[in-house]
């Protein structure tokens, strides 16, 4: 389970500051598929994902779920809503059983008035997360189905003994959600690359054993 010293935006806090803010939060578990937050709520409280793993989604009005985004043990959400009090923008969803320490809107506020550092590091974190949607939206105007599930598959990749290793279990329905495809498609793109050798999936995990080719 991830400490609070080791999220980015405390990293760098004296521990009596680490000690004031834990005492400001709670902390909760909540089994697979939970809701947290639906898009639209008022959202007052900070999230941190201590363990566990949640995605980040939206629903249009004939319930096809695109997905934005995964987050793991060490991130955290709901922080744009305390700063600009507007209703949540997605939904989040645990994918696992996950424990969270939830810190309340009049006490974020608190510990960002005594510890501007916090502030740097939201806006860092903010900054790259800006980068990476302009990248996914790039991807989803200018690739093609095939482009857009590879690159996907190599950014959620860790390298593991010369290989590159997707560790988290990810559905073809969750991938095709993610690019903005039909899972039919993901499907027939996932027989061709196994075929053809470049990936194969162990014990859950999916292994990218050698160069994606440049198209499809």
């Amino acid at each position: 389970m991830v400490m609070i010293e080791n999220v980015s935006i405390f990293a760098g806090m004296e521990p009596q500051d680490l000690a004031l803010i834990e005492q400001r939060m709670v902390r909760r578990t909540y089994p697979k598929h939970t809701i947290l937050l639906s898009e639209g709520d008022n959202s007052d409280s900070l999230y941190v994902i201590l363990s566990g793993r949640v995605k980040v989604y939206l629903n249009d009005e004939n319930g096809k779920e695109a997905i934005i985004n995964y987050q793991e043990a060490g991130e955290y959400f709901g922080e744009l809503s305390l700063i600009d009090d507007s209703r949540r923008s997605a939904s989040i969803m645990t994918v696992e059983k996950s424990t969270m320490a939830i810190m309340p809107k009049p006490a974020f506020h608190q510990v960002l008035k005594s510890n501007p550092d916090i502030a740097i590091h939201l806006l860092k974190d903010m900054v790259h997360r800006v980068r990476t949607l302009t990248e996914e939206i790039k991807s989803l105007a200018l690739s093609d189905v095939y482009g857009r599930l590879s690159k996907t598959l190599l950014s959620l990749a860790t390298e593991r003994d010369g290989l590159l290793v997707i560790e988290k279990p990810i559905t073809q329905q969750e991938l095709a959600n993610r690019i903005g495809s039909s899972r039919e498609m993901v499907c027939r793109i996932f027989k061709d690359l196994v075929k053809g050798g470049y990936i194969s999936s162990e014990q859950n995990q999916y292994i990218i054993n050698k160069q994606l080719p440049a198209r499809y």
